[in-house]
């Protein structure tokens, strides 16, 4: 192993190689779930330095594991804790930024450190939006993430993130690794050529300004995103659920790979901003009426609505009280600085561990002062807070505002419900509430440490004719739970459950329980995240693994598989 270390070094230089237990902590364990070890995280500057520490480590038979800002849910982009069989070296991709324009916009290829923040900044003075804005944006989460882990994003014209255009390295049955280029585009024959090419944005079909980059490039038949999910989602009656992670029509190649192939670069699709928008903020106590509203204009609206976001009352309260400082920050700052606030923050609390204190010091600290942050949402949504358990929050474009409007004028108010059309601050406000409420719950976890066992989370997709879609736990499971959030992407019937499992109870129990419900119901699980460590793949889906990395050298262990060389 030492002299694998040196070997990388060379490639990348001593300080792109960590090895110290300190350096490596933020790289090792998860966002939310798991943590491992590596025997060093590299960090490579160019596409060629990847390729390079790529042959080294299968030289030198070991695992890798490919990461990015490492912000997923389910422990997916970080080592296991044990019952590996080679050594583990964390590939973090960082470094690798680049990004390029094709076609004055419409496509971009994107290196594997590119962030969705990154990327839609980029595209913002051309009016167009990459397939998820703002909710995984917000935590500087990559695009490659995005692809690689069936993400589904809030926007419902867009579907899941999903291209057929890549450029991955695999390692074949005959135990041989090679470089696969599905780009659509002619960048040499050489892995060394091809991405010496990418590396320094030698694209073909370049003009002087390169603005329309490879524009003529043809894509061989292949997809940059899913041009069908629009009217897919639409289809209210189907027994089916609109997206889930192992949903067959959506594994291809980099798309749900889940890091059993090493992406070098993405070809994808953009989408045309929207030039002006419109928030109606519905609230409800039956929930079978915003089930009603669902249907009505899936079916009718001739506009799709560009986000409908659910909240349960207990979400809405959790994000108020436990994400306001990261709220406050992002609507202060952006998203573009908060890859650097969560690295300090994990520095911190390897400091404050290292020095005998519990972990989550750092959220209890930041819970403290946040109480003397001023009140950040406004009046009317806090009164719809205390008014209704349920929450809809849907995003008309400017051509579906009026059918909405009338719509939902024709049914409320109601014995038991109401809607408000927001301003813009208040349509803002209340989707930054909504997508902050992720770190409000880890949060609570540290903050309720002596109460709280940990979290069991939740992701899952409804089959879309689901009427009885709102969870109701039997006693002998909602006894065990201190604390449960209900969110979800509505209009998809995508839910996100979270429970924070009283301290002493069995959290495995609890889910093991929880899932035998959901599967009366026809669900599919998880249905964006990713199966990481938490969640059991599919026998489909473990089959698409196998066929991609045959000897199990790439992210072992995801979905519960084998961690052995060659599956064993």
């Amino acid at each position: 192993m030492e002299a694998l270390i040196r070997s990388l070094q060379d490639i990348v230089g001593p300080p792109h190689v960590l090895t110290s237990a300190a350096a490596k902590r933020r790289y090792c364990r998860g966002y939310r779930y798991g943590q491992g070890d590596a025997a060093a995280v590299v960090r490579p500057g160019s596409l060629r330095q990847m390729w390079q520490v790529l042959q080294a480590c299968h030289a030198a038979d070991t695992i890798v594991i490919c990461q990015a800002a490492n912000t997923g849910l389910t422990g997916g982009s970080s080592p296991a804790e044990a019952g590996y069989d080679r050594p583990v070296i964390v590939l973090n991709t960082l470094r690798l930024r680049r990004l390029e324009l094709l076609a004055q916009g419409q496509q971009v290829l994107t290196q594997p450190g590119v962030t969705l923040d990154q990327l839609e900044r980029t595209l913002k003075p051309l009016g167009r939006e990459p397939h998820s804005v703002i909710g995984s944006s917000c935590m500087g989460a990559s695009v490659t993430g995005g692809i690689c882990n069936n993400s589904g994003g809030s926007l419902i014209r867009r579907g899941p993130a999903y291209t057929q255009l890549a450029l991955y390295a695999q390692v074949d049955g005959d135990g041989q690794l090679r470089l696969v280029n599905h780009l659509g585009l002619e960048l040499g024959e050489t892995p060394e050529e091809i991405l010496d090419r990418l590396d320094s944005g030698q694209l073909p079909n370049t003009n002087a300004g390169g603005a329309s980059a490879a524009a003529d490039c043809d894509c061989g038949g292949r997809h940059a995103s899913d041009h069908e999910y629009a009217q897919h989602v639409r289809d209210v009656d189907a027994a089916t659920p609109a997206r889930y992670n192992a949903d067959p029509r959506r594994l291809y190649e980099a798309s749900g790979s889940a890091g059993h192939v090493v992406v070098f670069a993405l070809r994808l699709d953009t989408f045309a901003a929207d030039a002006s928008s419109t928030v109606f903020y519905i609230g409800s106590n039956d929930a079978a009426e915003l089930e009603d509203i669902r249907r009505g204009l899936l079916q009718q609206s001739p506009h799709l609505p560009i986000a409908g976001e659910y909240m349960h009352r207990s979400a809405f309260e959790a994000s108020e009280r436990y994400g306001k400082d990261l709220f406050l920050f992002i609507h202060h700052f952006g998203t573009e600085r908060l890859m650097q606030a969560f690295a300090m923050k994990s520095r911190a609390d390897a400091w404050l561990e290292r020095l005998g204190l519990r972990p989550g010091c750092s959220d209890r600290l930041l819970q403290r002062l946040s109480r003397w942050l001023p009140r950040h949402l406004p009046v009317r949504l806090t009164q719809y807070r205390d008014r209704y358990q349920h929450h809809l929050l849907l995003k008309m474009s400017e051509d579906g505002t009026d059918f909405a409007r009338g719509f939902l004028q024709a049914r409320m108010p109601s014995a038991t419900g109401d809607f408000l059309e927001c301003d813009a601050a208040e349509g803002s406000a209340a989707f930054l509430n909504r997508f902050v409420v992720g770190a409000a719950i880890v949060r609570y976890r540290a903050v309720h440490a002596q109460e709280v066992e940990d979290i069991v989370a939740l992701d899952i997709a409804l089959p879309r004719n689901t009427r009885d879609w709102f969870e109701q736990l039997p006693h002998e499971i909602a006894e065990k739970i201190r604390f449960t959030m209900y969110c979800g992407h509505f209009f998809c019937h995508v839910m996100h459950q979270e429970y924070l499992v009283r301290k002493g109870e069995d959290c495995e129990q609890v889910k093991s329980a929880i899932l035998a419900l959901l599967d009366a119901k026809g669900a599919k699980y998880p249905a964006e995240h990713n199966v990481g460590h938490q969640y059991r793949a599919e026998p489909a889906l473990e089959d698409f693994y196998r066929r991609l990395d045959p000897t199990n050298s790439f992210n072992p262990g995801i979905g519960k598989t084998s961690r052995l060389k060659h599956w064993r």
